[in-house]
């Protein structure tokens, strides 16, 4: 109960653009770590991160916007709940796990269009600084052929860091091998594509819990906490 309580009061006075806050769950007993797991549930937001010593961390946001359940490895010890617009370690791969530069290659034979594509990555991902607008290329509106597209996702590559977002249809979040470089798509019900673009900057802002998140899930987490405790 006083960890719930700290993270309603944490979530509260959150904001997007602030540090995260992290409550460790290594100390918990296993009744005490299913009833976390109880309290929160498992929200529309999932993912896996890879890490430099080649393990993985497990993410998922619970049903409260803002407050996340993060695994590295399979120990217990290694887990806590983090309350932010993302976790942490999202940043901090896609960061330090990626490349600083893309190298273009000769395009194959067949090809239309992914060179031009290729460079104004290039030149977007060497000049974006936080703080800048994030520049999305939408991959759906260029006449892209196979064979673009393939040469396209050979050539970024990826990266450590991969979003699952369900609801009707889903989206998929990836960090390419480039920094800064991430593709999102959208999906049907029927897991049809609907929209694939590359956005060039920070972490996508559909991944990202915002302030007016924070203050609801605080409410809504004093009513839980309420309902389990009193």
């Amino acid at each position: 109960m006083a960890l719930l309580s700290n993270a309603a009061a944490a979530v509260g006075s959150q904001r997007s653009c602030a540090r995260t806050q992290l409550y460790g769950l290594g100390n918990l007993s296993d009744l005490e770590r299913k009833l976390i797991g109880e309290v929160l549930g498992e929200g529309e937001v999932a993912g896996v991160v890879a890490l430099p010593d080649g393990s993985f961390a497990q993410i998922r946001e619970s049903v409260l916007a803002g407050i996340w359940r993060v695994r590295i490895g399979s120990e217990p010890a290694h887990e806590y709940l983090e309350v932010g617009a993302i976790p942490q370690i999202v940043r901090r791969a896609a960061t330090d796990l990626t490349s600083a530069g893309l190298a273009i290659g000769a395009a194959p034979d067949g090809a239309m269009n992914v060179q031009p594509v290729l460079a104004e990555i290039r030149e977007r991902a060497r000049v974006w600084r936080f703080g800048m607008r994030t520049h999305v290329i939408n991959l759906t509106l260029l006449p892209m052929s196979v064979v673009d597209l393939t040469f396209l996702q050979q050539s970024v590559g990826n990266g450590p860091v991969q979003l699952i977002f369900r609801g009707y249809g889903s989206c998929r979040v990836h960090a390419t091998g480039i920094r800064n470089v991430w593709s999102v798509q959208f999906f049907s019900s029927t897991d049809n594509i609907i929209l694939d673009t590359l956005e060039v900057g920070g972490v996508p802002i559909v991944a990202l819990a915002a302030d007016e998140d924070f203050q609801d899930s605080a409410e809504r987490m004093q009513e839980i906490i309420k309902a389990y405790f009193t």
